[in-house]
């Protein structure tokens, strides 16, 4: 079964929270649903992350109980296991927009606690769009792109959440790119300074397979560096 595929029909089954308002998609799979045609074509990870506003949870745990393809995970009780290997794990997280940038707690449920990422705080609500007659929001791209950029990002899964923030910054339009500058300047030296970091990392790393090739996109992640970096020594 296509990846698309399974991604669709995981949106479809999970249908019943998705659709809730101020319900964000906020993982990896961003980029495919942005592709034309939501191609899919980049594979990640398996899993759907669902952005759960923490004054949203009690709505969404109202409703989990819907959720009849999957069951809560033993070992990771935010992670929802799909009863058919053609669906996606369900991961939800939290979100808080107060919180630190830098900072994560645990929302405690007895039935659906939360990892609040900082991170997440950067996101806010973007376009709704139609995947197969199912509506769902995605984050605006300006501030999903400063998350993945602001986080510590080591290793194997590190360098493919680069490269996801890669498949942001080529779908990304002018006045994403205008919002995304805003937001940056907004951040703490030591946060601006992560987000440079990560873009000195991006502009290293080689193909890797069902990613973005980042070759090509060599010359645009250094105009943002560029762009970021001059602002600094300008004391922005």
């Amino acid at each position: 079964m296509a990846f698309r595929d399974r991604l669709v029909a995981t949106i479809r089954a999970a249908r019943p929270i998705v659709e809730l308002p101020e319900i964000l998609i906020v993982g990896s799979e961003v980029p495919n649903l942005l592709q034309p045609g939501m191609a899919a074509t980049m594979v990640v990870s398996l899993d759907l992350d669902i952005g759960v506003p923490v004054h949203r949870h009690a709505a969404v745990k109202e409703r989990i109980g819907e959720l009849v393809e999957f069951a809560p995970s033993a070992d990771e009780p935010s992670v929802w296991t799909p009863r058919s290997p053609h669906l996606l794990e369900v991961n939800f997280v939290g979100m808080d927009p107060d919180q630190d940038p830098a900072d994560a707690y645990v929302l405690e449920d007895d039935r659906l606690p939360l990892l609040v990422f900082g991170a997440l705080s950067l996101v806010g609500p973007g376009p709704a769009i139609d995947v197969e007659g199912v509506t769902v929001r995605l984050p605006q791209l300006a501030g999903l792109l400063l998350e993945k950029l602001v986080t510590d990002r080591t290793g194997e899964k590190g360098d493919r959440d680069l490269l996801v923030a890669l498949g942001l910054l080529a779908a990304a339009s002018p006045s994403d790119l205008d919002e995304l500058d805003a937001m940056y300047r907004r951040l703490r030296p030591e946060l601006r300074h992560a987000v440079r970091s990560n873009l000195t990392l991006l502009s290293l790393l080689e193909p890797r397979a069902g990613m973005p090739d980042p070759r090509p996109r060599r010359a645009d992640v250094a105009a943002l560096f560029r762009q970021f970096n001059t602002g600094e020594r300008e004391g922005s």
